[in-house]
């Protein structure tokens, strides 16, 4: 029985990384693997073939409850109580996600992110490659690395014509972005995922990992702009770049106000000690109500208010994302569920769900949690860092700001750089401009691999001096 749901996961997982090839949208595959995980999961405990344990390492078993109308009970409260404490995580994260992706799209409505085409006020390739580089690492601290990659991707879109130059930048823009994603508890899925399963703090996100992801974006910047790519000027398009002729009246304060909001948020967790979700419906609620009464235009009237409204930010976020995080998070919390085996601990033998048999086991294998946590970094770079992060969660439970979790952090945000396929701002990248595969892996896949060599020495080097 325990085969079945493990065979079931393995080949949801199998058609979710294979979903080019079936033309296949992923978000499919994870919410039937998600159902079905949990389906069977149910099936086989109610006929008391297999047991669950929750996250205080209680062990329920019907099998072994016998014909005692308690411990029947009990087991079965146990097993709705353990899918509730799943899903209420999930929803947290799924809440948090869907307040940040529209406090983005209100700030897009308004055409905020215009803004930022005022600090490019160069011709120079290598001084752009900075700027825009620099833009792309703070950028996605705050909204994320693939809003901060789709907008700067669509920036250079209007200020670079040659599309051969275009994709040099783009695919650097790929590098920044994840690295600057990694340090910001607000900057990535997997980031958000730790911090809000309290997995780490912000303050201790940002203190062990802002430096090695500083290293891991100034590295391969430094050598790319060295390489021909990035010599000489660039064929700006024929209307001035930095024009504020697409600006509204409302961009400057809703761009800034809007940021602010989401940075808020962390800061709202740290004195209320509330989930990061409750700051971020706040936040909204602020942004929302700013964007009800300010003025985007000089002969601003009530026809064309919808046309900057919440409500038409809430029909442009990608829900289809939001359902595939459903999915996948609902399927890797039955696997960490269900009991696989047992683990020596303080001195006994202890029943363990199947993510944690499996880290035992890679620490019997592999007793460096560095070198696994490297293994992580490359493999995120094949396979979505989502369920990656959302298995190791399941597979330790050392302390909040713990080295494991922000190495963690650091190798799953960082590590997808290394393939064009390997993170949401790498496919949004290869999305928008049609990168090549092939052409990534030649060109730009080495300055991503020793960009995250080196932040992962440094990050090493600081835990060994700390």
């Amino acid at each position: 029985m325990l085969t079945i749901v493990i065979a079931c996961f393995v080949i949801g997982y199998l058609v979710i990384v294979f979903e080019h090839p079936l033309r296949l949208d992923k978000t499919v595959p994870a919410l039937i693997m998600g159902s079905l995980c949990w389906a069977l999961l149910a099936v086989f405990f109610y006929q008391g073939w297999i047991s669950v344990i929750d996250t205080h390492d209680h062990v329920y078993d019907l099998a072994a409850a016998g014909s005692e109308k308690d411990a029947i009970y009990k087991a079965k409260a146990g097993f709705e109580n353990t899918l509730l404490h799943h899903l209420g995580k999930t929803a947290e994260i799924l809440i948090f996600l869907i307040g940040a992706m529209t406090i983005v799209e209100i700030i897009d409505l308004h055409r905020g992110f215009e803004v930022l085409k005022s600090y490019v006020r160069t011709r120079s390739k290598r001084r752009l490659l900075w700027i825009v580089g620099a833009l792309g690492f703070i950028l996605s601290a705050i909204i994320d690395n693939l809003t901060a990659t789709i907008v700067l991707v669509t920036l250079l879109r209007k200020l670079i014509v040659n599309r051969e130059e275009r994709l040099w930048y783009v695919a650097l823009i790929v590098i920044a972005a994840n690295a600057g994603g990694a340090w910001s508890p607000i900057g990535d899925v997997t980031t958000t995922m730790l911090w809000i399963g309290n997995k780490v703090s912000a303050v201790g996100l940002i203190e062990y990992l802002v430096l090695p992801s500083i290293v891991c974006f100034v590295i391969p910047f430094a050598i790319a702009s060295y390489m021909p790519a990035f010599r000489g000027e660039v064929a700006f398009q024929e209307d001035d770049s930095t024009k504020e002729s697409h600006q509204l009246l409302s961009s400057r304060t809703i761009l800034f106000f809007g940021l602010a909001a989401i940075v808020f948020v962390p800061v709202f967790k740290t004195i209320t000690h509330l989930p990061p979700y409750v700051g971020m419906m706040l936040s909204l609620g602020l942004v929302w109500l700013l964007s009800e009464y300010i003025h985007p235009e000089e002969d601003f009237d009530e026809e064309r208010r919808a046309m900057y409204s919440a409500h038409k930010a809430l029909s442009r976020i990608e829900l289809s994302s939001i359902l595939f995080f459903l999915g996948i998070l609902m399927a890797v919390t039955a696997l960490e569920s269900l009991v696989f085996g047992t683990v020596m601990a303080e001195g006994k033998e202890v029943q363990v769900g199947t993510l944690r048999y499996v880290a035992e086991s890679l620490d019997r294998f592999i007793p460096n949690q560095n070198v696994v946590v490297m293994m992580l970094g490359v493999a995120s770079a094949i396979i979505d860092n989502v369920p990656l992060v959302a298995a190791s969660m399941g597979m330790y439970n050392q302390p909040i700001d713990s080295e494991l979790w922000h190495f963690i952090a650091y190798a799953a945000g960082t590590g997808g750089s290394m393939l064009i396929i390997g993170s949401a701002a790498g496919g949004a990248a290869m999305g928008m401009e049609r990168i090549d595969f092939i052409w990534y892996l030649r060109k730009v896949a080495w300055l991503a691999a020793i960009g995250f060599l080196a932040g992962a020495g440094v990050f090493i080097l600081i835990n060994m001096v700390v």
